[in-house]
């Protein structure tokens, strides 16, 4: 797979720690990763949105492992937060979870599925 980030010279730059565009070439498989709540394993829900935004990422990784891939092949996601409060907490725990790795990003304001769920967040993987 190859990736090429783009961010045109003459567009308005990110805003925030991902790319305008991903070109994505060279790819054999594609996972779509569904809407991930904020539970553990266990069915823990976390009381702080760190740790709702930690669980959501382990279970993002976790499908993805069991896609033989990793946090390197995500190509877009889209977050679901219920408050624009937690976007730089948001952004931290992503960035720390992934590594630094960038990629096409959406961030929406909306109510939750669940009363106490502060964000879900999908993803498009490919390899």
């Amino acid at each position: 797979m190859a990736i090429r980030r783009i961010n045109a010279e003459d567009g308005a730059e990110a805003v925030g720690a991902y790319v305008q565009a991903l070109e994505v070439t060279e790819t054999t498989r594609r996972v779509y990763v569904s809407g991930q709540a904020p539970v553990t394993p266990d069915g823990e829900l976390p009381t702080t949105f760190k740790g709702q935004a930690e669980a959501v990422w382990d279970n993002i990784l976790a499908q993805l492992r069991a896609a033989d891939m990793g946090p390197e092949h995500l190509v877009k996601a889209t977050t679901f937060l219920v408050d624009r409060k937690y976007r730089e907490e948001n952004r931290d725990v992503r960035m720390s979870k992934l590594a630094g790795h960038t990629f096409a990003l959406t961030v929406v304001l909306a109510g939750m599925f669940e009363e106490g769920w502060l964000l879900e967040i999908d993803a498009i993987a490919e390899k």
